[in-house]
């Protein structure tokens, strides 16, 4: 077991449940909690979170303490971690101008395409090092596709993506047309048909 001061940088819905994922705030290594050892999503009663005001569901950018289980770690999601308890602990929130310190700074989001060969992994033929990635992007733009999926395309590095979303608020900054800062959660899924597929977990 270890306790973790955590800001969460994605919790996404997936089939009815919660995918979180988060930085410690001294290390800015990566966690993200699952239910059990095949690194099943949360349910909404295990990201609930106290403070002063009672119980509600995490948030990105808040400041969580918890108490982390098992490294239960797969080829393609090495951060992962069974929950231990559900006792999560909202410690204040990260402020605006603080996210930028979590940023990563990899060459390129797992190569140049959408999806990932799910036996390239599996055989060792690529190494997953890390499934998230917290990175500032270029030339943002949010979009529903014309077979009504939710879409984000934009340039990284030099290199132009077309990646699906799964943030929640998704369909609000869309119909608002806030002003983004162009910083993403991207994360690389679950295998599905042969692939793992990144997604845009997060959109700041």
């Amino acid at each position: 077991m270890k306790q973790v001061e955590m800001v969460i940088l994605a919790n996404s819905i997936k089939h009815g449940e919660h995918c979180v994922a988060g930085k410690d705030i001294n290390t800015k290594e990566w966690f993200r909690p699952v239910s059990d050892e095949s690194g099943g999503a949360l349910s909404l009663k295990q990201v609930m979170c106290t403070n002063p005001y009672g119980q509600y569901p995490a948030k990105p950018m808040q400041k969580i303490i918890m108490t982390l289980g098992q490294h239960v770690p797969k080829m393609n999601q090495p951060e992962n971690f069974q929950v231990n308890d559900s006792n999560w602990v909202q410690h204040y929130k990260l402020a605006e101008n603080e996210l930028e310190n979590y940023l990563d700074l990899p060459n390129d989001l797992w190569g140049r395409n959408d999806r990932v060969s799910f036996n390239k992994i599996h055989t060792g033929n690529i190494i997953i090092q890390n499934s998230l990635y917290l990175v500032k992007v270029e030339d943002l733009k949010l979009f529903v596709s014309n077979n009504g999926k939710r879409r984000c395309s934009f340039s990284y590095n030099g290199i132009q993506y077309e990646l699906a979303a799964t943030d929640p608020m998704f369909d609000s900054l869309l119909k608002t047309n806030v002003i983004l800062k162009g910083i993403l959660c991207v994360s690389l899924g679950e295998e599905y048909l042969g692939y793992c597929y990144k997604l845009v977990a997060s959109i700041y």
